[in-house]
């Protein structure tokens, strides 16, 4: 097939220790997106990573001292990028250089914020993840609120000036893909999931799914209290304040006895969160507007500091 134009494109190769497969990635980047820049971002690795990708002309590597993660690495590489298309690019192999075409064709056909690969039945798939991604899967989709088919591709397309709003939001681990995926669908930006094929990686996984797996749903929650702060009170609010009132109407009615002081805790404390959920909803309207500015490009911030 024939390949996009790659002068306006950055493409982001987070690395942990990929010396089995680096520099044939990199190069199959390089043949494919000549005029593309690629940024390496070494995490830190303590193998011979960075120095198997210095070995293909054009990758510019940014080192990590420590490893701080995947997130970390994407934020590293938005915050450096020349272009504003930007794609995340995983450097295990797992991903060609005729799927990233795909994404970039439809991205720009489509005029969209985001294009995000989503694996279909004929990608590699580890089978020991497959209990812990449907979880992870159904309580991101409750949190967007709408069927998605990958909630965490790794391979996807995104605008600069856009996702820079977000990076302070964006965790440092492997969350971070499903982050950056609830943002744009929260915020209403023009997002298109388009299906790809993923290889078998090369090498170990980095990924520890329990580890990883609490920290995605915890950063889903965190985005659903970040965008929907008083519909989610509100509904704990709801539930407490109804328990507690059905409990202590039906004790003084039945028995005689009086308001109980459980369903009186219960009551208040639905009062309480509901009130919560008002000032909680007062501060996201804040933020909203820091998430609103446009990123300034790098002239524009070298100016600031002279």
């Amino acid at each position: 097939m024939t390949m996009p134009d790659g002068s306006a494109l950055t493409v982001i190769v987070p690395a942990l220790n990929e010396e089995a497969a680096v520099a044939a990635t990199l190069a199959r980047l390089r043949q494919a997106f000549g005029d593309a820049e690629i940024l390496l971002i070494d995490d830190g690795c303590t193998d011979r990573t960075a120095e198997l990708a210095a070995t293909v002309p054009g990758v510019r590597i940014l080192r990590h001292d420590t490893t701080r993660g995947y997130g970390a690495s994407i934020k590293t590489g938005v915050r450096h990028a020349a272009h504003d298309t930007i794609a995340w690019y995983d450097a295990d192999g797992q991903h060609t250089p005729e799927a990233l075409a795909v994404l970039l064709e439809r991205f720009h056909a489509r005029g969209l914020h985001a294009a995000i690969g989503s694996r279909t039945r004929d990608s590699a798939s580890e089978r020991r993840r497959f209990v812990g991604k449907a979880i992870l899967s159904a309580v991101v989709q409750l949190v967007a609120a709408r069927r998605m088919a990958d909630v965490n591709c790794g391979l996807r397309v995104m605008r600069r000036s856009v996702l820079g709003r977000y990076l302070h939001l964006l965790p440092d681990g492997f969350s971070a893909a499903i982050t950056s995926t609830l943002l744009m669908l929260k915020r209403g930006y023009r997002v298109e999931f388009v299906p790809v094929v993923v290889q078998a990686r090369i090498g170990q996984s980095s990924v520890r799914m329990l580890r990883d797996g609490l920290r995605s749903v915890h950063t889903s929650l965190r985005i659903l209290v970040l965008f929907h702060a008083f519909r989610a009170f509100s509904f704990v609010s709801a539930m407490l304040f109804s328990v507690g009132a059905v409990y202590g109407l039906w004790v003084a009615f039945t028995y005689g006895r009086g308001f109980p002081a459980l369903a009186s805790v219960l009551v208040l404390s639905g009062v309480i969160i509901f009130f919560m959920g008002l000032l909680t909803d007062q501060v996201v309207a804040l933020r909203m507007e820091r998430l609103e500015e446009d990123v300034p490009s790098d002239a524009a911030r070298e100016a600031r500091v002279h």
